[in-house]
């Protein structure tokens, strides 16, 4: 696993047509030496690709004006779940509109399966989209709209497959509801089932499991692995933290539009467990907590605002199995543990921070 320092500022200039915001680095423009066989080059890095990646994204940056969604990402996927990982607005949309041909980048590049999504037609039969955008649907069916997924991407024997895969979502394909009519949840199913109908060997989900019921989440999540262990890329976006830990062990963090790390997501979320942390307590008898709490080896700092005490700790684990001893000892009554910077917004800022 590897962390960037903190992106640069990004705004704020605006850039000739044609050319790259100002703000970018030269490294992102640059051309840097030919890389090694097995190797793509990432300006001062050498990006290593595993045998057998089927999607390579190599020093990609991606700017619309003045603005930068994306910049300078480098990582490698083999077949299995992997789980694109950041905050909204952090790019990853951006991100999966270049894996499947749908953006350029506007320097870098992205290889699928050796070849490029967007100048090579011929592979886009080997890719599957399911977006968050829905525009498309019209007042089909479900089985008339995957149906005529498979028809475009010429699957022999369309309707056939189109009923397979609307039964892995676990939808009847008989049903006679347009789909408009359907339920979010039942919408991100019929999505799924069109990406997947004709085969591809890379499989790109922008928020798949948005709107679906626990149950549901569950069965989405098994047959992501299912597809994974098939041999194919199943790329999967979230913002969510607990969905991405169900997807499996391959994590690509991206915030502000720059990789923030990447590699095994326990060794991650290991590094967002034991960030410090900032909690504000509420009790009966906030100024004897407080005391209590000053002093303890967990307990980096202590503010008492006459009501509720807020303290710093690096280590969350142990101060939340003393919180109770503590308070009991200074015969306080706790009513609220309640944590300051629990947000994604927080954990990419102190990975980047790193």
């Amino acid at each position: 696993m590897s962390t960037l320092p903190p992106p640069p500022g990004v705004s704020g200039v605006p850039a000739a047509p044609g050319a790259p915001p100002a703000s970018l680095t030269p490294a992102v423009i640059s051309m840097p030496p030919p890389p090694l066989p097995g190797q793509a080059s990432t300006g001062g890095a050498v990006l290593q690709i595993p045998e057998g990646a089927l999607v390579v994204v190599d020093r990609v940056s991606k700017w619309f004006g003045d603005l930068v969604a994306v910049s300078d990402v480098s990582f490698a996927v083999t077949a299995g779940v992997t789980a694109l990982l950041g905050p909204n607005g952090a790019g990853k949309s951006t991100m999966l509109r270049m894996l499947c041909g749908l953006a350029l980048p506007s320097s870098g590049t992205v290889s699928v399966m050796g070849k490029s999504p967007r100048k090579d037609p011929e592979i886009a039969a080997e890719i599957g989209l399911a977006p968050q955008q829905e525009s498309v649907f019209g007042h089909s069916t479900a089985l008339q709209f995957v149906r005529a997924s498979a028809e475009l991407q010429g699957v022999v024997n369309a309707d056939t497959e189109a009923r397979r895969v609307l039964g892995l979502v676990e939808l009847d394909a008989d049903e006679t509801r347009r789909l408009p009519t359907y339920s979010k949840g039942m919408r991100q199913r019929v999505k799924l089932a069109q990406a997947i109908v004709h085969e591809p060997r890379v499989i790109l989900l922008d928020e798949p499991l948005s709107g679906l019921d626990p149950r549901q989440r569950l069965h989405m999540v098994e047959l992501f692995h299912r597809l994974g262990d098939e041999g194919r890329a199943v790329i999967v976006s979230s913002h969510v933290l607990e969905e991405v830990e169900r997807f499996g062990s391959n994590v690509v963090v991206i915030t502000q539009g720059r990789l923030a790390a990447q590699g095994d997501f326990r060794e991650i979320r290991a590094l967002m467990d034991h960030r410090p942390r900032r909690l504000r307590i509420s009790s009966d008898a906030p100024r004897a907590l407080a005391a209590a709490l000053v002093g303890q080896p967990n307990v980096q700092g202590v503010r008492f605002d006459g009501e509720r005490v807020e303290i710093d700790t690096d280590d969350i684990v142990s101060f939340s199995q003393s919180i109770a001893s503590l308070s009991q000892a200074a015969n306080a009554r706790l009513y609220e543990v309640e944590p300051l910077d629990d947000d994604l917004e927080s954990v990419f800022r102190y990975l980047v921070g790193r």
